[in-house]
């Protein structure tokens, strides 16, 4: 079903995933302040500087710590990624959804501005190709998903397949090559925050 109403462009909000509990890391990776704040209000910032309306999406008992910014809380407990999503499209199911995992301390202004400008809504998503997959990948965790992925997305939520990369190459992904592959580095373990430092202080030379 297209969710696109005859002459309405979905509006763009942002979901800023931070309901992980960062067991590899040790501490909360959308708390660390890569940029002077915690990493999700930095993001929300970001999205917000765009125009675009901002929420964190969370497990319930985080939404006390995040007020007063916006919460998303999870509506579907152990399902990773894929479950705040469509958290969010249980939130406005008619929007599409700008989705920023908070493990990426590289994601920019400029990036952002990048993806909203080459977003392609007849397509059930605008994603990077992934630089560290095979083939077509697409990196579903900074990306827009639009309404149109909802069957897709529905069908295997209610299978229980949990796979966020699988939904999307099903429902069908315009893809990008990403105008710099380190912007799409994740960093999920303490050694991994040790290699991004150099690219972060190149950048706050650059500005």
């Amino acid at each position: 079903m297209n969710r696109i109403r005859k002459g309405h462009l979905p509006e763009v909000k942002g979901l800023v995933l931070a309901g992980g509990k960062s067991t590899r890391m040790g501490r909360d990776k959308g708390l660390i302040p890569w940029h002077g704040l915690p990493q999700r209000e930095y993001l929300v910032d970001l999205l917000q500087s765009l125009g675009i309306q901002a929420f964190i999406s969370c497990r319930p008992e985080q939404v006390a710590s995040i007020t007063p910014l916006r919460a998303i809380p999870d509506k579907y407990p152990d399902s990773g990624p894929l479950g705040a999503i469509a958290s969010a499209f249980a939130e406005d199911s008619f929007a599409a959804w700008l989705v920023i995992a908070c493990d990426m301390p590289l994601v920019d202004h400029a990036v952002l501005q990048y993806l909203l400008n080459s977003r392609r809504p007849d397509f059930a998503a605008t994603a990077f190709r992934s630089p560290s997959l095979p083939g077509d990948t697409p990196d579903p965790l900074l990306a827009i998903w639009e309404p149109a992925v909802l069957p897709v997305l529905k069908s295997s939520m209610k299978k229980g397949n949990k796979s966020v990369h699988r939904v999307l190459t099903t429902a069908g992904v315009f893809l990008l090559e990403p105008p710099d592959p380190a912007v799409l580095t994740n960093t999920n373990m303490p050694e991994e925050m040790a290699m991004i430092d150099p690219f972060l202080k190149e950048i706050f030379l650059l500005h």
